[in-house]
């Protein structure tokens, strides 16, 4: 005896109804909640229509006001020559749409060089802020998405500088840093909570 029942003409319009509504929200997510919310782009659709752009309404304003200082930040088309001081050598493994910071502490006027890489693309915002007025007086010099980036900063305040990081791919990018100068000391935030971190030089 087959205890199976025949799906009726009408369930079956219904179960594709509910499949199609699930598979359009999802598509919603993806094309716009995500861009928009969380700066998560996985389509490129975001960054087209100017979503990705919500998810950090600051970010322009901070780029406006970083780019109005001279000879903050030097790009540079290879690394540099390290700068007289001390230097860090730095790597982290960056999940699926994990993003990570990691910060100097550096004095007004203070030179570093750095280079920075990935084996894959890594969305980034090269910015700082002062001790004095906190992240309300954040500057940003550098905002695009890159698989590496190298150059000669100086600090144009007494404060935190350096990056904030994100993978917004489905494959894990290995990110690894190099940075020399007159650097005071460093900062790690994952997004959870921020911790002090001892500058390790590379090893020869």
């Amino acid at each position: 005896m087959n205890d199976h029942q025949p799906v009726s003409g009408k369930h079956r319009k219904t179960i594709i109804l509910v499949s199609c509504g699930v598979l359009a929200l999802g598509a919603i997510g993806v094309l716009f909640v995500l861009p928009a919310e969380t700066g998560i782009d996985p389509t490129g659709f975001g960054k087209t229509s100017g979503l990705t752009q919500i998810a950090n309404p600051a970010a322009g304003k901070f780029l406006e006001r970083g780019l109005k200082r001279k000879n903050v930040f030097t790009p540079s088309a290879s690394p540099l020559a390290p700068a007289p001081g001390v230097s860090d050598h730095w790597t982290h493994v960056l999940h699926p749409y994990e993003e990570i910071e990691l910060k100097y502490m550096l004095d007004k006027g203070a030179p570093i060089t750095f280079a920075w890489s990935g084996d894959g693309p890594l969305a980034y915002d090269m910015h700082a802020h002062p001790f004095d007025g906190g992240e309300e007086l954040t500057e940003s010099y550098a905002i695009d998405t890159a698989d590496r980036q190298s150059g000669r900063y100086v600090a144009a305040f007494s404060g935190i500088h350096g990056w904030h990081w994100q993978n917004r791919s489905m494959t894990p990018v290995r990110l690894t840093l190099d940075a020399s100068g007159k650097i005071s000391g460093s900062k790690m935030l994952d997004g959870r909570s921020e911790q002090d971190r001892a500058l390790t030089p590379k090893k020869n």
